[in-house]
């Protein structure tokens, strides 16, 4: 079973010191309390309880309801059923505990050792109804009350809520289902799922936000960046580079070198920049001064691309993780990675929209 050692450990003192309590005080209860000679104080199936409510006390199998009741009302249903069927107990053995286990679900209370009580019941010859309320109900209210103050001591929540919270928002990653699609899988399952719906929900939120980290992580650059992307040099005319983007719908070119080398970028803003457009006044009119040509051979603005580009711009290798580029897209204002392979030369872009994309196909939208 995957739980570490110290849980184990936790689960084994828990056994020793909530049956140990509960045999004291039901001993104390018999001593002080008139009781038929010969009854025992503490019955077997308590040992079963001790499993689920220290081993397992998020089951719905283990809680309080389910402890009490569930032994409670199967040991009525074995004395019930040797008054009816005693002179063959084959058949009261049998019709005991499969009536105590209909009467579990029936009353919400499944508990297995429920099962052991209504056959202890029979095997033991036990007619007295009394037996049921003292030592069963005793020994189960005992061990309920030790399981809650052991269980919250060791930093384990019991009772454990089993009514599934509102959901709330699923981690970034994580699969984006509701409550309802939950329980409406769980009713066509048709079995009894020994987990609570909110815990259940939990470790499949995580399982699946594992998932998507996992598949994210095998994704590169090359795999999901824009190939070919529309280049300009550094002598590249303004108003050329202002028709690419404009003609193609981007918003930044990378500027390469004759071996295909970045050197820069240039984009939207560094045009709005190169315009001076300190103040919206007659803003159309400044970009197109800053682009159309100047016929003569001296100028007093930029001409051409190299004059306005940014010349720190960063790049990525194409064989580059892609959750590496992430933190970059999110906290520090990229929107366009420029992608280099073997000697570091140009060989794709990577924008928001292409890192969106493949966000969504990890997610499986």
């Amino acid at each position: 079973m995957r739980v570490d050692v110290r849980e184990r450990l936790r689960v084994v003192a828990g056994a020793i010191v909530g049956l140990l309590l509960t045999a004291l005080f039901t001993e104390w209860v018999a001593r002080h309390t008139p009781h038929a000679p010969g009854l025992p104080w503490l019955v077997a199936p308590l040992g079963a309880s001790a499993v689920l409510v220290f081993g397992v006390p998020a089951s719905p199998l283990a809680q309080p309801w389910a402890v009490v009741m569930g032994n409670t009302a199967s040991a009525l249903v074995g004395i019930a059923c040797l008054h009816l069927f005693g002179d063959v107990p084959e058949l009261a053995a049998a019709i005991a505990v499969g009536t105590a286990i209909g009467l579990m679900f029936l009353l919400r209370c499944l508990h297995p050792p429920g099962g052991a009580a209504a056959l202890l019941m029979v095997l033991a010859g036990v007619k007295d109804w009394h037996f049921a309320l003292d030592p069963v109900l005793l020994n189960s209210l005992a061990m309920v009350a030790a399981g809650m103050v052991y269980n919250s001591v060791t930093g384990r929540r019991y009772p454990h809520p089993q009514i599934a919270a509102p959901a709330a928002p699923p981690p970034a990653g994580a699969p984006a289902f509701s409550g309802a699609d939950l329980e409406t899988v769980l009713a066509h399952y048709n079995q009894v799922v020994d987990l609570p719906e909110d815990d259940l929900r939990a470790i499949i939120d995580e399982a699946g936000l594992l998932a998507a980290r996992r598949r994210l992580n095998t994704l590169r650059c090359a795999d999901v960046m824009s190939r070919e992307p529309r280049v300009v040099e550094w002598g590249t005319p303004l108003q050329e580079a202002w028709s690419l983007l404009r003609e193609h719908h981007i918003k930044a070119l990378p500027v390469v070198d004759r071996a295909r080398r970045v050197i820069g970028i240039v984009t939207l803003a560094d045009f709005l920049r190169g315009a001076v457009l300190d103040d919206h006044a007659d803003w159309a009119a400044r970009l197109r001064q800053l682009i159309r040509p100047t016929p003569s051979t001296h100028s007093d603005k930029p001409e051409v691309v190299g004059q306005i580009m940014s010349r720190q711009v960063r790049v990525a290798s194409a064989d580059r993780p892609l959750a590496d580029l992430v933190p970059m897209f999110a906290a520090t204002g990229h929107h366009h990675i420029p992608i280099v392979g073997d000697e570091a030369r140009l060989v794709g872009i990577l924008t928001q929209s292409d890192l969106v994309a493949a966000l969504a196909r990890v997610d499986g939208l």
